[in-house]
Formats: C-alpha cells, sequence, structure tokens
C-alpha cells in the first residue's frame, strides 16, 4: 500500500472524547481517494459511489500526524474499486481500514460514462 497524504490532528478535528472525530477522518479519506480516482482515469468527474465496510481499529489523538494509503482493487467498465488504510505515523498502528470504496466515471452530463483505463 503506498501512504500518499498526511494530515496533521489539529483541536478542531476532535471529538468529545478528545481523539479524531471518524467524521473527519472519513472526510479525508474520501478526498483523498476521490484524487486518486480521478488521477487513475484522468477525469475530474468521478463520485463516491460505495463504501464498504468501516472498521475503526485504534484512535489518533491531538498532534498525531496520519497517514492516508491507497491501494487499487479493480477497474470496471465505468468504476474503479480501490482499498484503503490510515494509520499514525510514528507507531504504523492503524486507525481504519476499508477494503472498497468505489468512484464511478463521469460524462460532462454526470453521467456514468466508461473509462477505457483497464
Amino acid at each position: 500500500m503506498q501512504f500518499r497524504t498526511r494530515k496533521l490532528v489539529k483541536p478542531e478535528d476532535l471529538n468529545a472524547g478528545g481523539s479524531l472525530f471518524g467524521g473527519q477522518l472519513l472526510r479525508w479519506i474520501d478526498e483523498e481517494a476521490a484524487i486518486y480516482a480521478m488521477c487513475q482515469l484522468d477525469n475530474q468527474r468521478v463520485t463516491t459511489k460505495f463504501m464498504s465496510e468501516i472498521d475503526f481499529i485504534s484512535p489518533a489523538k491531538l498532534g498525531d500526524v496520519v497517514e492516508i494509503g491507497l491501494d487499487l482493487v479493480r477497474l470496471g467498465r465505468t468504476s474503479i474499486t480501490i482499498k484503503c488504510e490510515a494509520r499514525v505515523k510514528k507507531t504504523e498502528k492503524s486507525i481504519i481500514t476499508i477494503d472498497k470504496i468505489v468512484f464511478v466515471n463521469l460524462d460532462e452530463k454526470f453521467k456514468p460514462t466508461p473509462h477505457n483505463k483497464g
């Protein structure tokens, strides 16, 4: 897995318990995965279609640097499937894993269209 992005956990990213808010982490992951899909499909019009079960494994705390890693799982006719892991950089301890994030390639009218990449 290639860890492409790093994010610093800041006070505004914390939940009431003092750890990284899961929704913030999912936002970072969705953005990074979308950029990966755009680059792989050479198209800025992609949309998130599906995320498989999300497994929160351990927390991240204030000041932690979070790394987001992505790998290509498969190319469909109009889609791309990616897997993801986010971890604390210093310890390499996993925070979350997502086995499947599916993006759909869209045309100029925002309709699914073949990407011709695989």
